[in-house]
């Protein structure tokens, strides 16, 4: 099976194949993000925008405050509607905040030629939430899917969730299943 090496170019939005020609990044979401990101009303719209496309993301009012390829920041307020029965962040809403990191980085971060679904999450409960929360999803190394081919590829993507004085409250593993789409094949 022939795997290409992916190293990020100089542009954000762009990967570099090992002999290949840069292959873009960019899908509707992340172009919107660009377009949007600005200014912190653009920030509010986009964020919104997530939650129209994800409706269950809604739960935790989510903002975008960073995304680009290979990181994606995201946070939530501690409201009544993420409470636990000890008046917390539950650990459920942590999670689905989480996820939300780890769907904004994948959108900016998979090549438009390629699809992406969760397949697994593993998540370690540090501490008690007690404050808004701060997801931060992030790749050590560039995403290859070089070696997708027909069958796919899983690329494992850790998230940290951390309260509003940076303590980890919760740490997770959320794995993807990267595959070409139809098209492609």
């Amino acid at each position: 099976m022939l795997v290409h090496a992916c190293e990020y170019s100089g542009a954000p939005d762009r990967l570099l194949m090992s002999n290949m020609a840069p292959m873009t990044t960019s899908n509707s979401t992340y172009a919107a993000w660009r377009k949007l990101s600005g200014t912190t009303a653009g920030r509010a719209l986009f964020s919104a925008a997530v939650c129209l496309r994800a409706p269950y993301f809604r739960t935790v009012l989510p903002y975008v405050r960073d995304l680009r390829p290979g990181r994606a920041e995201v946070s939530a307020p501690k409201w009544w509607g993420v409470h636990n029965h000890i008046g917390t962040f539950h650990a459920i809403a942590a999670c689905n905040l989480a996820e939300a990191a780890l769907g904004m980085l994948a959108e900016a971060t998979v090549p438009s030629t390629h699809r992406w679904i969760p397949k697994g999450m593993t998540v370690s409960y540090l501490a008690k939430a007690e404050t808004s929360l701060v997801a931060v999803a992030e790749l050590a190394e560039p995403l290859d899917v070089g070696g997708a081919g027909h069958e796919g590829v899983e690329v494992p993507v850790p998230v940290t969730v951390t309260d509003r004085r940076g303590k980890a409250v919760v740490t997770a593993t959320i794995t993807i299943w990267v595959t070409p789409r139809r098209s492609q094949r």
